[in-house]
């Protein structure tokens, strides 16, 4: 038997459910079927006396002709022919379908005919169908049951107890196919990892100072950074064992699997040790334990023995854990203590260099035109990550490939950043009256951007809506990278995200719904400035937001033991703030007026106009005040 194929008691079910559909609907009618005849011509043979004997069914007659007493003649019944052959021959007996007749044993009494009943017995597959039948959904629901949660396999019906099995998969060393060489912008963490590495490659240089092998690393960063790929190159560096898991795979709806699997998974990781452990989004089982309600629950057995594997009683010697998260406030202090994760790396987005060395890699394979300057793409995509901006690079890539061109261009990139910005323009045009709106509104918040110093350039404006659910967006690009904001550039943001709409209210005398997100934006930020950075002056430098992991939402949310007076002043300095930013726009836009109408005209004629083209338009005004 191929090693590959295994048995499952399956293939035994479906076998027997062969062989009685066989015997009870192909054998069994065959074999009753031979030497049937008419029930007209066994009375017949009754009235001339040539029947010897009679076995009676329930459902059929069966009755034996006497020697050389058959008719000569007898017509062909069912492809048997009647003669006056010796019993010995099978023709001798003959089969009928019974009918009801009340008078068929005293024509056979009065026959003078041996005749007796044969009891129906069941064979042992009718019994055991009879049980089956019934039960078989009640398998196969089973069955897919435990498939589906990952507990049976081909492995057959054993399979199904296998659920407290890990569900890690192994990668040997280089199979990972990964190393630092194929990650850009790593910066810092690439250096730390790299110590993980010659602890991993050669532990006796570390032993003769008596320094350990760090029990655990956790990546921590924002969604995109390259957490899981770090890891990878970590593994295909170090040229050992790697185990990959996510957090969830731990949990499933029995009480104890969690559990299991985390011990299965360190028993399997102690064998072939040295290795590393990557528990991906671990936050899903490290959540704390100060907030839960439930004191038995499945992910807190679950953390808990993860807590007791990595730093037991038990040495997990040259078992490295490598866990990734983006949301490291959740997690559980216990987690975090020296001895179990020692590490914390903090994957940031890239820097400019960092971006231009993403995008190198992200490129190798794409025919590029001449003047692409890949470091002037990644001045302008400062906040991108690592996943965005191959994004852009596949993007822009996939639009030279619709053109049918040799080289990806320039411009390619640029409709690459503004489709994962601002998403993939529709083509449903605008009605004439809505088309004005969107264009006065956008606009304002470009003359807004403008005339604030310190603001982000403007790079493109456009009236084009796109797949996120805009009608138009104005796209600035920082020139910099920005670690550090004050608040007079608070200040100045706000402004400009409240520009469309005193765009609205200074040409229309009233605001539409499409500022519903410049409102959201600027209050929240508001809202951070009071009760998050310290810069209300009525109510000073005091912190009153809640720990992060209190949010329920994405809001900033106060904290629990603030009082009433308190929250009302936070509301109305909240208030304040956002008043004074829509005043501040509304006057800039006042003042210059004529050209927000120049501006909005020429972008509802052209629906996209660029930064070069405000410019014009604002320079044209000081040389005309001058």
């Amino acid at each position: 038997m191929d090693k590959g194929q295994k048995f499952s008691i399956w293939y035994f079910f479906v076998a027997m459910i062969v062989v009685w559909l066989f015997a009870e609907y192909i054998y069994k009618p065959y074999a009753e079927s031979r030497g049937e005849v008419p029930y007209s011509d066994f009375l017949a043979d009754l009235e001339t006396k040539t029947i010897e004997n009679v076995d009676i069914t329930e459902n059929r007659i069966t009755y034996t002709i006497k020697d050389g007493k058959s008719p000569d003649k007898r017509p062909i019944v069912g492809g048997v022919i009647f003669s006056n052959k010796k019993a010995k021959t099978p023709d001798n007996v003959k089969s009928v379908v019974r009918l009801t007749d009340p008078f068929l044993i005293e024509r056979l009494a009065s026959a003078d005919i041996k005749f007796g009943g044969i009891a129906q017995r069941d064979t042992i597959i009718d019994l055991f169908m009879s049980i089956m039948l019934p039960l078989l959904p009640l398998l196969i629901i089973w069955y897919l049951i435990f498939r589906n949660m990952g507990g049976a396999g081909a492995g057959g019906i054993g399979g199904i107890f296998s659920f407290g099995r890990s569900r890690a998969k192994e990668l040997q060393g280089e199979i990972t196919g990964v190393h630092f060489s194929d990650i850009g912008g790593a910066g810092e963490a690439e250096v730390e990892l790299r110590e993980i590495i010659d602890f991993l490659k050669d532990p006796k240089r570390f032993d003769k100072f008596g320094a350990k092998l760090p029990r655990g690393v956790l990546l921590v960063g924002p969604p995109g950074t390259g957490k899981t790929l770090l890891a990878k190159a970590t593994a295909g560096e170090a040229g050992v064992p790697f185990f990959f898991i996510t957090g969830s795979s731990f949990v499933e709806m029995f009480v104890g699997v969690g559990a299991a699997r985390v011990r299965d998974l360190f028993d399997q990781a102690k064998k072939k040790a040295p290795c590393i452990i990557f528990v991906d989004e671990i936050d899903a089982i490290g959540q704390s334990r100060l907030h839960s309600f439930n004191s038995n629950s499945e992910q807190e057995n679950t953390l808990n023995q993860l807590l007791a594997e990595m730093d037991g009683f038990e040495d997990n010697n040259g078992v490295v854990i490598m866990g990734a998260t983006n949301r490291p406030e959740i997690l559980d202090q216990a987690l975090m203590r020296p001895g179990r994760f020692d590490r914390q790396i903090q994957v940031v987005l890239p820097t400019e260099e960092g971006r231009e060395e993403i995008l190198k890699i992200h490129t190798k394979k794409v025919p590029l035109a001449p003047e692409i300057d890949l470091r002037a793409i990644a001045k302008v995509t400062p906040g991108f990550s690592g996943a965005d901006l191959a994004n852009i690079a596949n993007e822009a890539a996939l639009l030279a490939a619709r053109r049918k061109a040799d080289k990806v261009t320039t411009n390619d990139f640029d409709l690459a950043i503004e489709r994962v910005v601002a998403g993939l323009q529709r083509k449903t045009p605008l009605t004439p009256e809505v088309r004005k709106k969107v264009a006065y509104h956008e606009t304002g918040h470009a003359l807004v951007a403008c005339y604030l110093p310190g603001s982000d350039p403007v790079h493109k404006v456009s009236i084009i809506p796109t797949t996120k659910g805009a009608l138009g967006y104005t796209m600035q690009m920082p020139t910099e990278d920005q670690y550090l904001v004050a608040e007079s550039e608070l200040k100045t943001r706000m402004a400009v995200m409240l520009g469309g709409r005193a765009a609205e209210l200074l040409v229309f005398n009233e605001a539409s719904t499409g500022a519903s997100n410049d409102l959201e934006r600027a209050t929240e930020t508001a809202r951070r400035m009071v009760i998050e950075f310290g810069m209300s002056s009525a109510l000073g430098p005091v912190r009153y937001a809640a720990p992060a992991m209190m949010y329920l939402s994405g809001a900033t949310q106060i904290r629990e033991d603030t009082g009433d007076a308190t929250a009302e002043t936070i509301d109305g300095e909240i208030k304040r703030l956002v008043t004074e930013a829509q005043d501040h726009a509304l006057n800039i836009l006042k003042e210059h007026e004529k050209v927000l109408h120049e501006v909005a005209e020429t972008l509802q004629a052209k629906e996209v106009i660029n930064n070069e083209e405000i410019q014009a338009f604002v320079n044209k005004e000081k040389e005309t005040t001058i």
